[in-house]
């Protein structure tokens, strides 16, 4: 069953070990298949270097397993959530990456203060508020879901495919899983970028022409960037 996506799934999770995200398994990737509305998704706490494309887990969009001998990762109700709530998206990913850890443990939205930010994500990266203890207590992993999707009333996921969870760590999704890795790299890095900008001077600006700019020459409706 979904062969060619657990594969796809199996593969760009290799790909969060080889763009240095993740260390042990402090990660995951899932894709979903819009056709069928199944989730392929990394088996809970299996090394990347002994996972195989055969251990993927297949549920269905309740979070029900469908196929697999292993457990779901356990941010799967997570993954869930945002597939049922963004409907654009086809990839995500959740690490743990120093950077982009670094400012959800901070409480700080990562601000668009350059262009290389402002070429994937329109938007500062938003931080989540607090969990409640009825969320942290309840269904914990479906609620941290619930409190992205609630950061995002009035945000384009499209156009800002990532978050960082409070005191927690980054998401980021796409297209396919391997867009949504391409986003999760891209994110650890601005993250780093405005962590070493903000050290070097605590009162810079951004231009907003360029972010405008920036954005619409790759995913505007006039786009020019690549071949």
């Amino acid at each position: 069953m979904l062969e060619s996506l657990k594969e796809e799934v199996f593969r760009a999770n290799l790909d969060l070990v080889k763009h240095g995200l993740v260390i042990f398994t402090w990660g995951n990737v899932s894709a979903i298949d819009r056709t069928s509305g199944l989730v392929v998704i990394k088996p809970s706490g299996v090394p990347y270097d002994r996972m195989k494309a055969g251990d993927m887990v297949v549920t269905d969009l309740e979070g029900n397993v469908v196929e697999g001998r292993l457990k779901p990762s356990s941010d799967a109700p997570t993954h869930v959530a945002l597939y049922k709530a963004f409907p654009g998206t086809g990839g995500i990913v959740h690490t743990h990456s120093t950077y982009a850890t670094a400012w959800a443990q901070a409480g700080r939205d990562i601000p668009n203060i350059g262009t290389t930010h402002a070429d994937y994500f329109h938007d500062a990266i938003p931080c989540t508020d607090d969990m409640t203890e009825a969320e942290v207590n309840g269904a914990y992993e479906l609620e941290t879901g619930h409190v992205i999707i609630k950061r995002f009333e009035g945000l384009n996921p499209v156009h800002t495919p990532g978050v960082l969870v409070k005191n927690h760590g980054p998401f980021a999704w796409g297209k396919d899983a391997h867009d949504a890795v391409h986003n999760a790299v891209v994110m650890e890095q601005v993250a780093k970028m405005a962590c070493i900008a903000y050290g070097i001077n605590p009162n810079l600006t951004m231009n907003p022409l360029l972010i405008e700019k920036h954005f619409s020459r790759k995913h505007g409706p006039n786009a020019y960037y690549g071949q």
